[in-house]
């Protein structure tokens, strides 16, 4: 595969109790692809993966999410597993972070339940969005269009259901991040972003 990723800054927002084969799987795909990968979570030091009903091996977090900024990324990867999204979604700057990738139409991709964390920032209304079955009705109720499938891709939004889509998800993520900020006027945010203007084709 060529290094489409090549110069390009991701995060990974994580906390413990992430699906340990959803973000080190996609972690490794991003850095194939010639990615930097940073792991940002609530505090410095290790968070522990989940496997198998177990606690994994922990992982070193690379940045605080006190002091770190979607300004530095080109794009954001959200992991799975049940505690994790929980522990996001309840902390006022993992969601700041997340929504400034949204205000910025910058690439996100969640698998699992992942898009939790997303429900926080109103970016899936009216999205096609699929997840981990069990939060699907979440996700209709934050306006979500929910889908069945292995992956699905709408306007810079890459979202996955479980481990076994992994190797479909990965190469979308992939394919969306490469390509960059999306136009966000036609994302319906209440603001007209104006930083990336479309030139007429």
């Amino acid at each position: 595969m060529s290094k489409a990723l090549e110069g390009k800054n991701v995060a990974i927002l994580a906390a413990d109790g992430f699906e340990q084969s959803e973000l080190l799987l996609p972690k490794k795909a991003l850095e194939d692809a010639g990615a930097k990968v940073e792991v940002v979570s609530l505090t410095t030091g290790e968070i522990k993966g989940w496997e198998k009903g177990n606690w994994a091996k922990p992982l070193t977090v690379d940045v605080a999410i006190q002091v770190a900024s979607a300004d530095d990324y080109d794009a954001l990867m959200l992991p799975g597993g049940v505690i994790n999204p929980d522990k996001l979604r309840s902390e006022e700057g993992a969601v700041q972070f997340v929504q400034e990738f949204v205000d910025t139409g910058k690439p996100i991709a969640a698998i699992c339940h992942g898009p939790q964390t997303l429900i926080e920032t109103g970016v899936l209304r009216g999205k096609r969005v699929t997840s981990y079955p069990s939060i699907r009705t979440d996700i209709i109720n934050a306006g979500g269009e929910w889908e069945d499938n292995e992956v699905v891709v709408d306007n810079g939004l890459v979202t996955s259901r479980k481990p076994a889509d992994i190797p479909a998800f990965c190469r979308k993520m992939i394919e969306e991040f490469a390509k960059g900020p999306q136009d966000t006027s036609v994302l319906g945010l209440g603001e007209q972003r104006r930083e990336h203007p479309k030139h007429a084709h």
